[in-house]
């Protein structure tokens, strides 16, 4: 099989394979003349041999790149090609310092990967992370050698008159002909994946800001011209990150300057370059008119996210890209704790956590349980961008919270403290993380067990934990007995027991209180325990439980696992009612809601029950949407359905039109049983005043727009005219993005004439705002099939002259939300949906394979599908496959799905 890169057949990189770099980079400095056609790039090194490795040649990494000159100390040598590799064997001996120059030009312009050096709207951006670097420059592409960096630009000062790169500027001025230069220097030894330059017609937010050591700081946003006003909410996300990660960890800000850059040609949300983070317009631009309030919170948590790499990710960086949960995993957490501690009120906090969690178990529990699975530190891999996956992320960062869960809150910002104290400026592994937290903290569960534990960065897979309660009314005790158990996957047949912390209570079951956990032996009592759960089978009992008690397990979701207990619908509805955890009332409410859907799909195949929930689940649900007690946005949460892809993940055979006809009774009895209380709801909560995105107007807003969405459901199968014609109306007269486009999605996922009225609109009103086109386009991806019409929408769009395959979020909007998104539309019994998906990986892999892999992930979980889905999608698995020029991104994600 030809691969397109040269490599026949791709090589599989081993993490048990990692060796020291021969030689180390001590400084770089780089010297770019810029032109999209031809940029040259001058690289003086200085090198060294690692006195802890054997004598060998210096192997340098390099893609798509003219090779002029090679000097050492000055002098010419004779070099080789090893396919992209450049090899250079006659070095100095010795480990004495020598110098390395390589000069080269690139084709900024023809770069279409988004990889490496490129040119976007007319400006010049990297972007390095993993192995981007080695397309703008011969260099040892890994992250475990680290350099200083000093880097000088020149361009045509008219055309590019922003130049900007990695730490502190230290020397600008003019040039002949037109052309200016800059010169920025980092004080901070990195790896190459975190180098940057920006060069464009770009202008700047400058806020000025001075730390807790009194130090003064400048902070820039810089965007397109005419998006500035767009920029606020970004820089105030900003200096709230600066201040947060100071007083939570003490780590403050250690540049002149800070530097953000926002790009709409981006394979990513942004990246975190040292002290230049370049970001997708996406995660940078909003105002009231054209972003809804999650825009406002994916802001808010990305500048954050990013912002926190600097020190956990940056200086201290990965040895390998096997640990990168080291720095993804941990920031991820550190950006959920950010956006938690900004909530005042405990209710948002705990909104936000069952925010995450539903990513965490709509996402990351199908990699797991699918052909991709692989640990959080992955043993293996053929294309490292693969691997950016919300295992590494979202389930690494659950690793770090049971790490905090463990050891508290306080022991955990002293391990975080002797983890920079030993590694600073080093790059090291996951478990020099763990270790750390382990000794700071040693007395505690995770230092008992720290070896064990570690199972969570090398066993793949999520653990199944069962539990059963025994209540003893005579001697008044209650008995807990948990088992774990985990399935096996891709090269790991069989699991040991992971250490998993078990947040629990006790909820009456007759009188609804919180009861008292007495442990057998203990004077003193608690109304929650945490069980550390490290056998395949462990017990526990309560003493003086004077009624019969409801278990209250996982709370707050204290362990990334499934929860298997046998909980009766009258025990479910007393933890909705009652339990003081937010998450497990919430959960409980899920738990019923898929329960009936499973039930529904179970029964007569050839028809779908009209109600299939039953009068107690609609009238708690009722209650939970009328309750004075409530916060708007817990109630939204409540009352929103499981996924389909999410119910689809509890069944062993998989009907995706099964699945979406049930869903779809579901969704339109709530809106007919609850009629007057979703016009109470709306009436309640449409009015919030000057638009805020805080927490508590959000939750109105977001109630509201379900209240709006189901009115409007339950009127277009009546056929009633009012509340689409109010709908309409508002759609019209809304002074902010979330209340019009929560509008436009009822008419539009109720099936109503005036939603394509609304959609004409909203183009029109938007037609220049590339990021609130991407709306428009996405929510015709994702809208509810009827009788077919979905995937004809999204071809017909795809001709429209705003919609551009090339651009990433483009191409996101549309295709990934149809293909992969969209079960109810995308599943077709003719196959079409995935012909089409097909036709679109080929296409899309022929100039950016890292987007074409993220969209090959669609099929993941073929074969759970039912019949005629299944052998459909294994035959367009097969389609993909066969295509003799595929990128190893691609072929990687193809071949392990038909493999699996």
């Amino acid at each position: 099989m030809q691969y397109r890169d040269g490599a026949s057949p791709a090589t599989v990189i081993r993490r048990e394979a990692y060796a020291a770099p021969a030689y180390l980079v001590d400084t770089v400095d780089l010297s770019f003349d810029l032109d999209p056609a031809k940029t040259r790039v001058l690289n003086r090194m200085t090198l060294r041999r690692n006195p802890d490795v054997a004598p060998g040649p210096l192997r340098l990494d390099g893609e798509e790149l003219n090779l002029a000159r090679v000097l050492v100390n000055g002098a010419g040598t004779s070099f080789k090609m090893d396919g992209n590799t450049l090899v250079l064997e006659n070095l100095p001996e010795g480990t004495e310092p020598f110098a390395l120059e390589i000069f080269t030009t690139c084709m900024p312009v023809k770069n279409t990967s988004l990889s490496g050096l490129y040119v976007s709207n007319d400006s010049f951006f990297t972007q390095c992370e993993a192995e981007g670097f080695r397309r703008i420059t011969y260099f040892p592409d890994r992250p475990d050698v680290m350099a200083s960096y000093t880097v000088t630009l020149r361009a045509d000062k008219a055309k590019y008159p922003v130049l900007l790169s990695n730490g502190n500027l230290v020397d600008s001025g003019e040039l002949e002909d037109g052309r200016h230069f800059a010169k920025w220097v980092d004080p901070h030894k990195k790896p190459c994946y975190l180098f940057a330059l920006v060069a464009g017609q770009l202008v700047a937010r400058e806020q000025r800001i001075v730390s807790r050591s009194g130090k003064e700081h400048l902070l820039q946003v810089y965007v397109r011209r005419g998006d500035l006003d767009k920029t606020e909410h970004a820089m105030n996300s900003l200096m709230a990150s600066v201040a947060w990660d100071e007083a939570r960890f003490g780590l403050p800000l250690d540049l002149e300057r800070f530097m953000i850059v926002a790009t709409s040609d981006f394979n990513m949300g942004a990246m975190e370059n040292k002290g230049l983070n370049i970001f997708n317009t996406k995660y940078v631009l909003a105002s009231q008119a054209t972003a809804t309030d999650a825009d406002f919170a994916n802001i808010e948590s990305v500048v954050g996210h990013e912002y926190f790499h600097n020190w956990t990710g940056n200086r201290i960086t990965c040895r390998d890209w096997f640990q990168l949960s080291l720095k993804e995993g941990l920031t991820v957490f550190r950006d959920q704790e950010f956006s938690q501690d900004l909530c005042a009120d405990p209710s948002a906090r705990a909104v936000k956590r069952i925010e995450d969690v539903r990513v965490l178990r709509t996402a990351q529990f199908p990699e797991d349980a699918g052909p991709m699975a692989h640990p959080v530190r992955p043993d293996s891999y053929i294309e490292i961008n693969n691997f950016y996956t919300v295992t590494i992320y979202e389930k690494g960062a659950e690793v770090v919270r049971m790490m905090q869960t463990l050891v508290g809150r306080d022991g955990f910002r002293k391990g975080m403290d002797l983890y920079f104290a030993r590694h600073d400026g080093q790059a090291v592994t996951c478990d020099d993380f763990a270790q750390a937290i382990a000794d700071a903290n040693p007395d505690s569960e995770l230092a008992r067990r720290l070896g064990q534990f570690k199972r969570w960065y090398s066993q793949a897979g999520t653990p199944r934990v069962a539990a059963q309660g025994v209540y003893n009314p005579d001697a008044q005790t209650y008995t807990l007995h948990f088992s774990q158990s985990c399935a096996a996957t891709p090269d790991q047949a069989v699991k040991e027991p992971f250490v998993i912390p078990v947040s629990l209570g006790l909820v009456g079951s007759a009188s609804g209180t919180a009861l008292p956990l007495h442990l057998e032996g203990q004077a003193t009592a608690a109304t929650s325990h945490l069980l550390v759960l490290s056998e395949a089978q462990q017990s526990v009992m309560f003493t003086g439980i004077a009624e019969q008690p409801v278990p209250s397990i996982l709370r707050g979701f204290s362990a990334p696992v499934i929860l298997d207990c046998d909980y009766s619908d009258e025990e479910l509805l007393t933890l909705l009612a009652f339990d003081a955890d937010a998450f497990n009332r919430w959960e409980a409410g899920q738990r019923l809601l898929l329960r009936s859907a499973i039930k529904a799909i179970a029964g007569d195949a050839d028809s779908t029950p009209a109600k299939p929930l039953n009068d107690a689940l609609i009238e708690a649900m009722r209650g939970v949407l009328r309750s004075p007690q409530l916060d708007a946005a817990f109630k939204e949460l409540v009352l929103t359905l499981p996924s389909e892809t999410y119910i689809a993940e509890q069944l062993e055979v998989v009907d995706p039109q099964r699945i979406h006809a049930v869903r779809e009774a579901m969704r339109e009895q709530l809106a007919c049983a609850l009629q007057e209380d979703w016009e109470w709801a709306f009436e309640a909560h449409q009015d919030n005043g000057a638009y805020r995105p805080d927490p508590a107007s959000s939750g109105r807003r977001a109630l509201a727009g379900m209240a709006l969405s189901f009115l409007c459901l339950a009127a277009t199968r009546s056929g009633d005219t009012v509340w689409p014609g109010k709908t309409l109306q508002r759609f019209k007269d809304a002074n902010n993005m979330t209340d019009r486009f929560n509008a436009l999605q009822a008419l539009v996922g109720s099936g109503h004439a005036l939603g394509t009225q609304a959609l004409a609109r909203f183009h029109s009103q938007f037609k220049n705002e590339e990021l609130v086109l991407d709306k428009w386009f996405a929510l015709q991806g994702g809208m509810c099939d009827r009788g077919g019409q979905v995937l004809p929408a999204v071809r017909q769009l795809m001709q429209h002259p705003d919609f551009h395959l090339k651009n990433p979020n483009r191409a996101r909007s549309l295709i990934f939300s149809y293909c992969n998104a969209n079960p109810g539309a995308f599943h077709r019994a003719d196959a079409a949906g995935y012909v089409f998906w097909a036709e679109r990986v080929i296409d899309i892999d022929a100039f950016n394979p890292q987007v074409a892999a993220r969209l090959a992930r669609a099929l993941d979980r073929w074969k759970r599908l039912a019949e005629p889905y299944r052998s459909a999608a294994r035959e367009a698995l097969v389609r993909v496959s066969s295509k003799s020029d595929l990128s190893n991104d691609v072929r990687e994600v193809v071949d392990r799905a038909l493999s699996a």
